[in-house]
């Protein structure tokens, strides 16, 4: 048995949290798998989540298969492993050759363990959707924000909410590797508005991650960075500061790790997208609104019947807005994906752009080109990367 499979062994038990395998190594795929333990039938089990595109698929398997599954997804698949338990946590990093780096620390001793009947009921087949801000955990800020009661209980009108900030932390958790430990990480936040999901990312990674990591809320809204700021200082969140500002004059730092932007109106996204390029930003998501600048400029010959219908107009314009500015930060270097953010029963403003730099610049410039004369578009990104010299 090798030396993973020995110590991947002793946590694959009743008191296993989870497994995140990230960090895949190709598009073509699953992008991340999630493993937790399962009761079915009086019988422990181990469910694997795989993300594939906007979809998630399941399976389960018993504890041999599975070890032998992780083996080659983690030497093969997927860069990171992290596992937590009650008994400890482990880290795997693996290289382009599959050499494996790996840390453990142990939490507890058996002796401190729940009662197995009670942790069999707590894993049975039906239990609740497990967060990774935890329901019946009270967290400070969200209790402030008005997602959570003193107890821990999830506000009922407020749970969309809760859902959509648990769902966003789950996109951090993938690009976790690209984030590192040796320096202090710096993120920007434009357009934080309320700052439900820029308190969130503080939480997730300075508290719960223990990251060297600096945020920067920007907003024009005078009020909320007030009300931000005096919550921060609250929480003793001391590298967590609110500005107020324009995202395409801002200039108040000169290096940035990840860039975040969600539902910066219009061609402010375009903006904070080519600020994300020029800093050579390692992480950026966004998820894009109010897509108008395409809806005032598309139009084709062949599909004019189909434009002549204003809200199918309004959508492909937005879908078309997205997929090319997908499409420029490839050629800017970033590996970019198109991914759902939450439902579309709640929202249609749902798609989250997800692009992290590898430096291999896309050769799509003739199809971009052919593309953009055929519905006679002049995005605003466009323009904002050729000044800026980050054209591919």
């Amino acid at each position: 048995m090798t030396e993973l499979k020995k110590l991947l062994s002793i946590y694959l038990d009743l008191y296993l949290h989870q497994i995140i395998i990230s960090g895949a190594r190709t598009k073509e795929g699953a992008s991340k798998i999630r493993i937790r333990p399962v009761i079915m039938k009086d019988k422990l089990y181990f469910q694997c989540t795989s993300t594939v595109g906007t979809k998630e698929i399941h399976e389960n398997y018993e504890k041999e298969p599975l070890l032998e599954h992780i083996e080659g997804w983690i030497t093969e698949d997927f860069r990171q492993l992290q596992l937590e338990s009650e008994l400890g946590s482990v880290n795997v990093l693996s290289s382009k050759k599959g050499k494996l780096t790996i840390k453990e620390k142990k939490k507890k001793k058996e002796g401190n363990l729940c009662d197995k009947p009670i942790r069999m009921e707590a894993l049975s087949h039906n239990r609740k959707k497990r967060y990774i801000l935890e329901e019946g955990k009270p967290v400070e800020f969200l209790i402030d924000l008005g997602v959570m009661t003193s107890d821990g209980k999830i506000v009922h009108s407020r749970y969309d909410k809760f859902r959509q900030i648990n769902r966003f932390l789950e996109f951090i958790e993938d690009i976790l590797p690209k984030l590192t430990r040796d320096r202090e990480v710096t993120i920007l936040d434009f357009g934080c508005g309320k700052s439900y999901l820029t308190f969130a990312m503080y939480y997730y990674l300075h508290e719960l991650q223990q990251y060297d990591v600096r945020i920067v809320g920007l907003d024009l809204k005078e009020d909320v960075i007030e009300k931000c700021s005096v919550l921060a200082k609250k929480y003793g969140y001391e590298k967590l500061t609110f500005c107020q500002g324009d995202i395409a004059s801002y200039e108040g730092v000169d290096r940035v790790d990840m860039v975040v932007t969600l539902h910066a109106c219009d061609t402010a996204t375009d903006y904070a997208l080519a600020k994300a390029v020029a800093w050579g930003a390692s992480v950026i998501l966004s998820v894009p609104c109010c897509q108008h600048e395409l809806n005032r400029q598309i139009h084709n010959e062949v599909l004019a019947p189909v434009f002549s219908y204003g809200v199918l107009k309004e959508r492909i314009a937005a879908l078309m807005t997205d997929g090319l500015r997908a499409q420029m930060l490839e050629q800017a270097g970033y590996d970019t994906q198109i991914l759902e953010f939450i439902d579309m029963e709640h929202t249609p403003k749902n798609l989250l752009i997800r692009a992290v730099y590898t430096g291999k610049k896309k050769e799509n410039k003739e199809q971009l080109r052919t593309c953009l004369d055929a519905f006679g578009l002049h995005p605003t990104l466009e323009r904002l990367l050729k000044e800026g010299g980050r054209e591919a």
